[in-house]
């Protein structure tokens, strides 16, 4: 089964007296997580011996739930063809190898072309995703980032994977362009990330809400004035790779946030041709190359590789070629 039943009923014995009405529902109906189960006791879809009740009422033994699930609200965006790249695909989920400058969720601004509006029309008999027919978007890329995404085609792979990317069991490898070359070969930053305390709209090690973030990063290939990094990071702050890299003095290149004027003259210092190779780029050089994950039927480990978009790429071999001039004799 991958959707709650319509129809249910409850009866609390004493061992689930005492709990909370929604944690009963999410622990007794398959693939219904709490806050759904908020929701629907809210919309009085739940009830208790008839009456209607709080999210937090303490149920007792004796008492008899009862319920219905909504049937799945329709979406307020429609399915559009757009194409995908399909890393992995079956019953329960796929992993798609988004494209740098497609938005993942629609959004005001971004009603269309993104990637839910392009996976309703890849996948036009998905079931309710918590009483909504939308693919399971379980974690997110920001839109100039490309990579590897997982999504959920139900409940049951939805929750599944929501916990895991709950408990860190999900492994993300990124790969990164960045600016200057560290002095070391590997290492870790180990810096709590919140909002920056005076613009709302970037993410600061300096923070008055600061919440743990961990990255551990190598690197692979040093050039002149830049470097390609691979970052496993064990949390998902947002911006947590770009915000780290700018804390570690190696930005991320061609980030319209976290970069400065005086990150492009670092490398124009080191050699001016590396720095005309950034004149068209558009984008931060980010790419979500690798992520591991437990399926949510079979259990076991997965592991996909996102292929590096062509802008990517294109870079790294113009760097490498400069690089490879400068330092023949």
């Amino acid at each position: 089964m991958s959707n709650p039943p319509p129809f249910f009923t409850i009866c609390v014995d004493h061992a689930q007296a005492g709990n909370r009405l929604d944690a009963l529902v999410a622990a007794e109906i398959d693939h219904c997580s709490r806050s759904f189960a908020a929701s629907l006791i809210r919309q009085g879809y739940i009830a208790v011996d008839g009456s209607a009740k709080k999210p937090g009422y303490p149920v007792k033994a004796g008492e008899t739930v009862t319920g219905k699930i909504a049937p799945p609200e329709v979406p307020h965006f429609l399915p559009e063809a757009i194409p995908l790249q399909i890393l992995y695909e079956d019953t329960e989920l796929l992993v798609v190898n988004k494209a740098p400058g497609m938005v993942v969720h629609p959004a005001p601004g971004h009603t269309g072309g993104t990637l839910v509006n392009a996976l309703m029309h890849h996948c036009p008999d998905l079931t309710g995703i918590s009483g909504s027919l939308r693919p399971g978007i379980v974690h997110r890329l920001d839109k100039d980032t490309s990579g590897a995404l997982v999504v959920a085609k139900n409940s049951r792979a939805m929750h599944h994977l929501a916990a895991q990317f709950k408990s860190r069991e999900v492994r993300k490898h990124y790969l990164a362009l960045v600016y200057g070359v560290p002095a070391d070969n590997a290492g870790t930053v180990d810096l709590p990330i919140g909002r920056h305390p005076v613009d709302r709209k970037k993410m600061s090690v300096n923070t008055h809400t600061p919440r743990s973030a961990l990255t551990h990063w190598r690197m692979l290939e040093p050039f002149t004035g830049a470097c390609l990094l691979e970052l496993d990071i064990r949390t998902g702050r947002t911006h947590q790779i770009r915000v780290h890299c700018k804390a570690m003095g190696h930005p991320v290149i061609g980030d319209p946030v976290y970069c400065h004027r005086g990150d492009k003259k670092r490398l124009a210092a080191a050699s001016v041709e590396m720095s005309r190779a950034l004149i068209e780029l558009d984008r931060q050089m980010l790419h979500a190359w690798r992520i591991s994950f437990i399926h949510p039927v079979t259990r076991e480990r997965m592991t996909m590789e996102a292929p590096i978009s062509s802008d990517m790429t294109g870079l790294i071999n113009r760097f490498r070629e400069i690089s490879s001039k400068i330092a023949s004799p």
